[in-house]
């Protein structure tokens, strides 16, 4: 199917509505999957107090991050009865939003005024929707079945995963892509500072968004 605007925002309710602390939501998606991930954007920090400026990220470069996005999705596409029907949830305030379709906003927890999508796992494919030219992968994407869920926030150097322990692990298995197994309630590696515990992690102010680095 093409992508097209939701206006139906009905099928956002199972995370609007979820009990699971607001940053491991929006790092992780609802806490309801056997199996958690990360998709690591860049390598982890080596040392403490490290920028994301200070990484050499060439051995796993790919034209953007959005890409790595587009990877993962190629996998867990196989572990969904729906994939023809894959929601995109797009933080509006990422400011690389400029080309989504006007429409209904979805207010998430801590990052309002998202658009809702409908497509396919293919529309994060280069040059195949507005999504797939984007810096990074959708604030969440989720088949219409809830098999799985692929989570981007803009802090993290990472985007998380949820779904069944046979998708994580041909995750992990696959080559051309950085995915580890990670237990979406504790404290995850970060950049500029110590880790901090996912369900006490502070929310980013409304319409904050990371520009590059400098010393």
């Amino acid at each position: 199917m093409s992508l097209q605007r939701c206006t139906d925002l009905s099928a956002a309710d199972w995370i609007i509505r979820s009990s699971t602390p607001t940053w491991q939501l929006l790092t992780f998606g609802p806490d309801v999957f056997e199996a958690s991930a990360r998709l690591r954007l860049i390598p982890d920090p080596t040392a403490p107090g490290q920028h994301e400026g200070d990484v050499d990220d060439e051995p796993v470069h790919v034209e953007s991050e959005g890409e790595w996005g587009a990877r993962v999705l190629r996998v867990l596409t196989r572990w969904t009865t729906t994939p023809h029907r894959v929601y995109f949830a797009v933080w509006l305030g990422d400011g690389m939003s400029d080309d989504v379709p006007p429409g209904q906003m979805l207010d998430l927890p801590d990052r309002p005024e998202c658009a809702l999508l409908a497509g396919d796992a293919d529309d994060l494919e280069p040059g195949r929707s507005v999504l797939s030219g984007r810096g990074r992968p959708p604030a969440m994407v989720w088949p219409e079945d809830r098999a799985w869920v692929m989570a981007c926030d803009v802090d993290p150097h990472w985007a998380g995963i949820g779904a069944s322990t046979g998708a994580v692990g041909a995750l992990v298995r696959t080559p051309g892509i950085d995915v580890v197994p990670t237990d979406p309630r504790a404290a995850q590696p970060e950049y500029d500072g110590p880790s901090q515990d996912a369900r006490n992690r502070p929310p980013l102010p409304p319409g904050f968004r990371f520009g590059p680095y400098r010393p």
